[in-house]
């Protein structure tokens, strides 16, 4: 109970920016005695800083001057990251999650031998720290976000698009090689709390990310906490079933997956060009606007499926906002005038109209991010002292 509130204590100075102790109390719902505990707690820890506001010299005249309490950005510094078939994406944050560099390489990384894939991460973490004007031991975590199915708690990768293996002790062997503690993440869940600090569910504690991209993953957030299963599990949205047909089950990724899109075109030229350097969604809404009738007839199949699954995770969820992210965005108003078409046709009546719709076209850069604040939130919960975070067990 104690490292929940403090967590709670922590993101609540976070959201405000700069807050007095007696409105932490009001929003946390913690007794003000307790609130003093925990902020006195946190500036011997020098997580936070406190500010007086007005004019000290007239504080006997007008009683005491109201403090105010912020983070403090030197307490920790994390480097987060995106790691995509063509491209990686490194930032480096401080405490508060604001940005001090960003890199990106543009380089084909999957089905890339592992010990490649980690010389080439641990590589881009190193410049993107260097860049921030810092070393390798100044850096507190560091979060990777994947594509695939994650165990959360114990790093370890049951399956992703980026590797030839299943079953990848990813964290250990990142951790070993950086000398830093290494999360790694669904990127899915590392986009939904990007927005959930930054983006368009900086409002709420409940909500739902779907992310379009290669592979189709799904972040549920509630109560200001993810929704993760058994050992931290991610959850890869392409594996959903909604049907039985001719060949075996139909699974949403064999329609709405980027390979389900794409797949039908031809094996040469410069749209193949395109999908092997990561552009493919980008070059077919070029062939969209052409009126390509071929991607047109794959982009409204695509929106179809979406849709229909958008109205089971509502129907289970209802939550207030479901925002939709990805490269699959690009394929315009096809795709996505028959997801809206098929959501709406699929939402029972019942729950109608509660749920918003939300489409952003999110930067690479909010997605690592977005692990920072992966990283930050470890932190958060973790218990200090004087010589910084405990390390994880």
């Amino acid at each position: 109970m104690r490292a929940i509130n403090r967590f709670n204590v922590l993101d609540t100075i976070r959201r405000a920016g700069s807050i007095a102790r007696v409105e932490i109390s009001e929003r946390t719902q913690l007794s003000t005695t307790t609130v003093s505990a925990i902020t006195a707690s946190l500036l011997d820890d020098g997580l936070i800083l406190a500010r007086t506001e007005g004019d000290l010299r007239e504080a006997a005249a007008r009683g005491r001057p109201r403090v105010m309490l912020e983070l403090n950005p030197d307490a920790a510094r994390v480097v987060g990251a995106k790691i995509a078939a063509n491209r990686m994406v490194f930032v480096v944050a401080n405490f508060r999650g604001e940005v001090l560099s960003t890199l990106t390489l543009a380089l084909r990384v999957d089905r890339q031998p592992i010990s490649v894939i980690t010389d080439l991460i641990e590589d881009g973490v190193r410049r993107c720290v260097v860049d921030a004007d810092l070393a390798l031991d100044e850096i507190d975590s560091v979060c990777l976000g994947l594509p695939g199915v994650i165990e959360h708690r114990t790093g370890h990768v049951r399956s992703s698009p980026i590797f030839r293996e299943n079953g990848v002790d990813f964290a250990k062997d990142m951790s070993e090689r950086l000398g830093v503690t290494t999360i790694v993440e669904s990127d899915a869940h590392a986009i939904t709390l990007a927005h959930h600090w930054f983006g368009e569910a900086r409002d709420l504690d409940d909500m739902v990310l779907v992310s379009l991209e290669q592979t189709l993953g799904l972040g549920v957030l509630h109560g200001g906490q993810l929704f993760r299963g058994a050992g931290g599990l991610s959850h890869n949205l392409g594996d959903l079933a909604l049907g039985i047909g001719p060949q075996g089950m139909i699974r949403l990724a064999s329609l709405a997956g980027e390979s389900a899109i794409l797949g039908d075109q031809p094996n040469g030229g410069r749209f193949a060009e395109a999908i092997r350097l990561g552009r493919g969604m980008a070059h077919a809404k070029t062939l969209i606007a052409a009126e390509d009738n071929t991607l047109i007839s794959a982009a409204i199949r695509a929106g179809e499926a979406c849709g229909m699954a958008l109205a089971n995770i509502v129907t289970l969820f209802a939550p207030p906002r479901v925002i939709l992210v990805g490269s699959s965005l690009a394929l315009g108003q096809p795709f996505l005038d028959s997801l809206r078409d098929a959501y709406s046709l699929a939402i029972p009546p019942s729950i109608k109209g509660v749920t918003e719709l939300v489409f952003d076209q999110s930067t690479d850069e909010t997605w690592a991010q977005g692990a920072a604040v992966v990283a930050l939130r470890e932190l958060y919960e973790s218990p200090w002292g004087t010589t910084g975070p405990a390390p994880a067990l």
